[in-house]
């Protein structure tokens, strides 16, 4: 069984909760996802079932899309609703006022981790030494929000459409337009709606794959094994190309590059015999191997 399935994570489950309860509904041990979502949050976990495994770090760094809720006026320890408040007041501010201030969030920014997050620090993990009371420095990182904008709302409620790179806390966001602000903020909801080339239109909700799985069995014609997507679905938005059977056995023999007449670019490559094989860049008309996916 090998391909990659888009699960619909529901509230309450951690990412390793759901992938934990596949491994067992699926009868495979060779099983991951692409991209951590907290409990509270639902929506686009894609999880990797066998020799699928080894495409799930493309998916980890690609971009992600989330719905999330502002809450303002309240501050937690966590950054979200499920976190102890901190602060709360009546303070809020205006529609016009919020999308304003959303426009200083967009583009490259630093973004300091939040203490509740599995990021390690001397070898603990930053929500242990949360729960304990403790908190340390934490250096800023690097992130990117291709785009944010506001979807509705008023008073202390708003929704959030937010597009970003990996590594970037949604929670500590509203955090931070909370505290730009100066009424304070915390995410009240979020929901991912999409993780790279998948979309929460593919999804299939967690009961309906178990109830699948339990009812037609894995690998029987309509099973669970007809809910997974082909490893290559992931490099959709790379243009396909076919090569020669010379080619293809250069390539499976080895080769981490290969001449070509293609302009430069990345594309996703297949066998004569329509085998993906892997996923390349193109640069002065040479093939560059990115990962290989056959055999």
């Amino acid at each position: 069984m090998n391909g990659i399935l888009i699960v619909d994570k529901p509230a309450g489950w951690t990412s390793h909760d759901v992938v934990a309860k596949l491994r067992g509904a699926l009868k495979t041990k060779r099983i991951g996802h692409g991209g951590t979502l907290d409990p509270m949050a639902t929506g686009v976990l894609p999880v990797f079932v066998g020799n699928a495994t080894r495409a799930a770090e493309f998916c980890e760094n690609a971009e992600k899309e989330y719905i999330a809720g502002l809450r303002l006026g309240v501050v937690t320890d966590t950054q979200d609703i499920t976190g102890r408040i901190l602060e709360e007041s009546g303070a809020t501010a205006s529609a016009e006022a919020l999308a304003d201030a959303l426009q200083n969030f967009i583009g490259a920014l630093k973004q300091t981790p939040p203490m509740y997050s599995a990021i390690k620090q001397n070898g603990k993990k930053l929500y242990e030494l949360a729960r304990r009371g403790v908190e340390v420095p934490r250096q800023p990182r690097d992130i990117f929000v291709y785009a944010i904008e506001l979807l509705g709302g008023d008073g202390h409620e708003f929704l959030l459409r937010v597009v970003c790179s990996k590594g970037t806390y949604i929670r500590t966001l509203c955090h931070d337009v909370g505290a730009a602000l100066g009424c304070g903020g915390t995410m009240s909801s979020l929901r991912r709606t999409r993780a790279g080339a998948y979309t929460i239109e593919m999804a299939q909700t967690l009961e309906a794959i178990l109830a699948t799985a339990s009812s037609s069995g894995v690998d029987s014609p309509g099973g669970a094994d007809s809910l997974l997507l082909p490893v290559d679905s992931i490099f959709s938005e790379y243009p396909p190309v076919t090569l020669t059977a010379d080619d293809t056995r250069i390539l499976k023999n080895g080769a981490a590059s290969l001449p070509c007449k293609l302009p430069d670019g990345k594309y996703r490559f297949y066998g004569p015999d329509n085998e993906f094989l892997l996923p390349g860049s193109v640069i002065n008309h040479e093939i560059k191997v990115i990962k290989r996916f056959f055999g």
